[in-house]
């Protein structure tokens, strides 16, 4: 039950960054749970390997290598999805970023065990 809300709330966190960022656009509700569902499923399968594949260059940086890898990939989902698209680099990077802050603070709203 408790992934399925947090799902939601994603959802929601990903609406609220195409109301505060223009270049970032979502077709509807249901786009904006497919594109939470894409992004979950690139979090966890594709961003170990690149973090891994990618640690000399995010040492190199002090770990700012770490913001484009969450850049790439956001920008990753919305060439996936067809009703998910985002304007450009700077627009994933922001996005990303806002998309992060906001899907933690939702998620921090659910009582109950976290972990």
């Amino acid at each position: 039950m408790r992934l399925l809300l947090v799902w939601i709330l994603n959802a929601v966190a990903l609406l609220a960054v195409t109301w505060l960022l223009p270049s970032i656009e979502l077709a509807g509700f249901g786009s904006a749970l497919a594109a939470a569902l894409m992004l979950g499923l690139i979090n966890t399968l594709v961003r170990p390997v690149l973090a891994i594949l990618t640690l000399p260059l995010t040492v190199l940086t002090l770990g700012l290598f770490y913001l484009v890898l969450n850049a790439l990939l956001f920008w990753l989902a919305s060439a996936l999805l067809p009703g998910f698209h985002v304007g450009g680099f700077f627009a994933a990077l922001v996005g990303a970023i806002l998309y992060g802050v906001i899907a933690w603070l939702l998620s921090a709203l659910i009582p109950g065990k976290k972990g």
